[in-house]
């Protein structure tokens, strides 16, 4: 079956195109958008591409027929956290033949360990953990923007290869109008009444820089040391608040404030699937104009689905209860503005901390994605990814 790499513009509007055939019979399939895959290759707009490289592969048939697709990255930046240099592979879709499968899992393999590589991780992407990661196999419910659907045999795919989990992934759900436990207004109450010094609000994106630089302080105490989470600049703040503009509600981003220093935070944003899949993915210019109209008509819609993206807690400030006191005040506010549903971000099974803490607010596991790992040698160990403590 001949292997074609992705050299130009033709090849790339084909390997965005390929998965519409694979999932024509799958109703709660919504494509991802060409331009956010096809980001993830530009060596102009992914800075990855400053310490590693990526390529990519299409499958046909006998018949020219295109039945798969895969994409190879070495990252410099992570290659060494784990004992095995480990690359990645990512953006897989193939029909249900494991001969095919085999072939789009052979041509990565062969490409990484020829840059000296011992394993590969994946699907996983070239870039952050949270877009783009994981292979669904539980709860083929439609996918939150930024994540794959996957039909069910893929992960037959790759466990007959020889992948093994290294990590499950969880994505939680919360009924937002459901009751909170009652400690958590106790908790509340006792700051309300007890401790002055901390407020809660949500974020006013009239200050774009202040809202960047109380994101930044935030994640860098509360985020930067975990494994597998880069440190994040001013700078890249600042491009997350610009990003998150077209979209943002600034009702979904709270804060926790001690002597108006930011010590938690809560930040979500309207599930952005709920308007893309009204929308052509190749999100050209009728489709922008498009997409400003459903996302109107989402603002006026009920029931409305929210994405919580990150949350976090100053460690100084851990265990205090703050986190509590400040879904108490976001409760109200978010059935307020018509939100009746949250899915969350991905938490995987090494933190069990952040699963516990999901699970207090009444959050149950909604979704399941797995990222594998596959040795080279097989004759080595193979270790899971190491728990948070």
């Amino acid at each position: 079956m001949p292997l074609l790499e992705v050299t130009d513009a033709r090849l790339a509007r084909r390997f965005c195109a390929l998965p519409a055939a694979l999932y024509q019979h799958h109703p709660n399939w919504i494509s991802p958008l060409y331009p956010d895959v096809e980001e993830v290759f530009d060596q102009t707009r992914n800075p990855n591409f400053a310490h590693g490289e990526a390529i990519r592969w299409i499958l046909t048939n006998a018949a020219g027929e295109d039945i798969g697709r895969v994409a190879a990255f070495v990252n410099e930046a992570t290659t060494h956290d784990s004992p095995v240099p480990t690359g990645g592979l990512g953006f897989f879709e193939c029909t249900d033949d494991q001969a095919a499968a085999n072939e789009l899992f052979d041509a990565s393999r062969a490409w990484l360990a020829a840059r000296g590589l011992e394993a590969m991780d994946g699907p996983i992407n070239f870039g952050e953990r949270d877009r783009f990661w994981g292979l669904l196999v539980n709860g083929y419910t439609e996918p939150n923007y930024g994540m794959f659907y996957h039909p069910p045999y893929y992960q037959r795919l790759f466990e007959a290869y020889g992948f093994q989990v290294f990590f499950r992934q969880y994505t939680c759900y919360r009924a937002v109008a459901a009751p909170l436990h009652p400690s958590f207004h106790r908790t509340a109450l006792r700051y309300a009444t007890e401790l002055p010094a901390y407020r809660f609000a949500y974020a006013t994106p009239r200050n774009p820089e202040k809202l960047a630089a109380d994101f930044h302080h935030v994640y860098s105490l509360a985020w930067a040391n975990h494994t597998g989470i880069n440190p994040m600049t001013l700078e890249k703040a600042r491009e997350i608040v610009r990003k998150m503009k077209p979209v943002l509600d600034e009702r979904l981003l709270w804060f926790a404030y001690h002597h108006d220093e930011p010590v938690a935070f809560f930040m979500s944003l309207p599930e952005l699937n709920q308007i893309f899949k009204h929308v052509n993915p190749r999100f050209g210019p009728l489709e922008k104009v498009r997409f400003l109209w459903e996302k109107r008509q989402f603002e006026r819609r009920q029931p409305k689905k929210m994405f919580g993206v990150i949350f976090g807690v100053v460690p100084e400030h851990q265990g205090k209860g703050v986190e509590s006191a400040m879904m108490v005040h976001a409760q109200g506010v978010l059935m307020a503005a018509g939100y009746t549903e949250i899915e969350m971000n991905w938490i995987g099974d090494f933190n069990p901390r952040m699963l516990a803490l999901t699970r207090s607010i009444g959050a149950r596991i909604s979704k399941t994605h797995v990222t594998y790992r596959k040795l080279f040698d097989e004759t080595k160990p193979f270790e899971r990814s190491p728990i948070i403590r």
